[in-house]
């Protein structure tokens, strides 16, 4: 068993990772990681409608989210591609200074285009910053998981949710801020800056002790190493294709009930006000709460409890909102639905990106973790997008909401058998094992 999956021996001990360096860092990275997607997220919609730009057109810009989904597709060549010159600095730190220079470049080019008399240009330009914030994604995450201990990928998970969340909050509210001071090209290119600190976080801490390099340099072979070399290493293991079963269906119910969220409430008549309060504001607060005990039930409990615990919580949550949604309008069940799905939200998305991080090889960590969160998100954003709506219609929110009840029970069915198994352990990846001292 490795020592990621056994726990740690007090509550003490699992506090303790959050001021080391490794957890500190991965907060950084999660800034940096946070950010590009604010770009072309809310700050993007807002200027393209300042500017008097079309409904339709504005919505067909979350295309470049795509990009995000996609990224699994060249994801092998930071494994495999050793960079000139500045590849001398490490396989992964210079990989992080290219890709933030890419962001950088690619928010400065937003800031130069302009909509109203440039609108297709506007949409290459948004592309290019997924592409480029994709990119740097894949490099953060393998940073990440490479830097981090065993112990500490929970932890590291949380700091990197929480560096997320700051910096995609800070970026978008900055930008907004100087936009209405000195116009939107200025404000794209101070954001640009919130690339630096995951640059420095590699400067300073250097290349991961951890990293492995996929196959020895020889031209043609390194490159089919490189891709192949993931998949081929995964599939290999005992369990694999349940495992890739759990992740293509461990959040379908989830995501489902989180779509809807926002017309439950618009149904029931809550005034926005109302929910900003105890969706925004308790919501946001609870999500940060769960984060920090989600990283802490990692480090306590070990891998294989905590996922379990977390997967029943966010099933629970759902059957929450069926509560709700019965009940009718109530300040305080809202309340206590949004907090307690956020919690739950906080806890699994620590503990289950933890597990995800352990499955890696660290031969082929950028390829296999892009790869893992791709299957992760698409079985769940396609049902959510084709079918959330028609069933809401037909059966009602209550019977909506246990339906995503029952729906996650497969996902917690399957990892108590995998543990059950014996699959859990037999499944992570190089990740997980605790390195032997030289």
């Amino acid at each position: 068993m490795t020592e990621i999956a056994k726990g740690s021996a007090s509550w003490l001990d699992a506090v303790k990772p959050y001021v080391q360096k490794a957890p500190l860092g991965a907060f950084f990275l999660g800034i940096s990681s946070g950010f590009p997607y604010a770009m072309i997220g809310a700050t993007l919609t807002t200027r393209l409608a300042q500017d008097g730009i079309d409904k339709k057109a504005v919505t067909a810009f979350t295309l470049a989210f795509l990009v995000y989904n996609l990224k699994w597709l060249w994801a092998w060549v930071v494994d495999g591609v050793r960079l000139p010159v500045i590849g001398r600095l490490g396989q992964r730190v210079s990989w992080l200074l290219l890709a933030g220079l890419l962001v950088m470049a690619a928010v400065a080019n937003l800031a130069l285009v302009e909509p109203t008399t440039g609108l297709l240009q506007t949409a290459y330009a948004a592309i290019l910053v997924g592409v480029a914030g994709a990119t740097f994604d894949i490099v953060i995450d393998a940073y990440r998981i490479e830097t981090l201990k065993p112990e500490q990928l929970g932890v590291g998970s949380g700091m990197s949710q929480y560096g997320w969340r700051i910096g995609s909050v800070a970026a978008g509210a900055l930008a907004l801020v100087l936009a209405a001071r000195i116009g939107w090209h200025g404000a794209y290119f101070a954001c640009a800056v919130f690339a630096l600190p995951a640059m420095v976080t590699g400067l300073v801490l250097g290349e991961p002790e951890r990293h492995r390099e996929p196959t020895t340099r020889r031209g043609f072979g390194e490159v089919w190493e490189s891709i192949a070399g993931p998949l081929v290493e995964f599939f290999r293991r005992r369990g694999a294709w349940l495992v890739l079963l759990f992740i293509l269906l461990h959040k379908i119910g989830d995501t489902l009930a989180n779509l809807t969220f926002r017309l439950l409430f618009d149904d029931m008549g809550y005034t926005n006000d109302e929910i900003a309060i105890y969706d925004v504001g308790i919501g946001f607060w609870a999500y940060l709460i769960g984060i920090f005990v989600g990283g802490v039930l990692y480090a306590r409990m070990g891998m294989k409890r905590s996922v379990l615990i977390s997967l029943l919580l966010m099933g629970v949550s759902n059957f929450s909102f069926a509560l709700l949604a019965a009940l009718g309008k109530s300040n305080w069940g809202m309340a206590g639905a949004i907090g307690f799905e956020n919690f739950a939200s906080g806890i699994g998305g620590v503990t289950v990106v933890a597990y995800f991080s352990a499955l890696c090889d660290l031969r082929f960590t950028a390829a296999q973790y892009a790869l893992i969160s791709a299957a992760a998100s698409i079985v769940g954003r396609f049902l959510t997008g084709t079918t959330a709506g028609v069933m809401i219609e037909r059966f009602g929110y209550v019977d909506f909401y246990l339906l995503t009840t029952v729906i996650s029970l497969p996902g917690i069915i399957l990892f108590w058998l995998m543990m059950r198994a014996g699959l859990i352990d037999a499944s992570v990846g190089s990740a997980a094992e605790v390195q032997p001292a030289e």
